[in-house]
């Protein structure tokens, strides 16, 4: 279990951040930007759960949760170079997480009738903050690609990612009444 004591230890003054593994990086490094902004998708989707609380969806609540949870693990993996090798097991997601996005979709994909166009975000408050996430997803991906045009990175991390934001993307869908309330992109509707 993780123990912090002290919150604030000064190491960072310099600019640099320690890895999981112990080396130091630049806080602008792609590996710490890929991470950081995986995090910043977790506070995104906190704030996407008490939207699903308000809204009394408990199902999107506790999915929700699951991922944040995820999203660590997938932190911890980002934060943990394959090169050189950890000292200790590194935590890395699995193909078994990916899986379950993928029946997690499919589940509630069923719910809904094909698309006539792009959605737009927006429709209820909780879809508004479904379709944040996923935007913020989405660039955790380019910059996780990014990272993996220059080092190794686990090719289930970067799986969990794309399919995290098509899950979002259909719980933004279903928490607009199964799509009835989707916003539909109108090519051209204002010239």
């Amino acid at each position: 279990m993780v123990a912090l004591n002290r919150i604030y230890t000064r190491t960072g003054d310099d600019g640099t951040t320690g890895l999981a593994s112990g080396p130091r990086r630049s806080k602008a490094d792609p590996r710490v930007e890929a991470y950081g902004t995986v995090d910043e998708a977790n506070a995104f989707l906190g704030r996407a759960r008490i939207a699903a609380v308000a809204a009394g969806d408990t199902a999107c609540d506790a999915l929700l949760a699951r991922i944040q949870n995820d999203l660590f693990d997938l932190g911890a993996d980002l934060a943990t170079p394959h090169d050189p090798p950890p000292r200790h097991e590194a935590l890395r997601i699995v193909e078994a997480q990916v899986d379950r996005l993928e029946a997690e979709i499919d589940a509630l994909n069923a719910r809904l009738q094909p698309l006539r166009s792009f959605v737009l975000p927006g429709g209820t408050a909780l879809a508004t903050e479904l379709h944040v996430c996923r935007t913020v997803v989405r660039r955790a991906e380019r910059l996780a690609v990014a990272l993996a045009d220059a080092e190794e990175v686990n090719p289930a991390a970067m799986r969990y990612l794309n399919r995290l934001s098509d899950l979002l993307f259909v719980a933004g869908r279903v928490a607009n009444a199964d799509g009835a309330d989707d916003v539909l992109w109108v090519p051209g509707q204002n010239r």
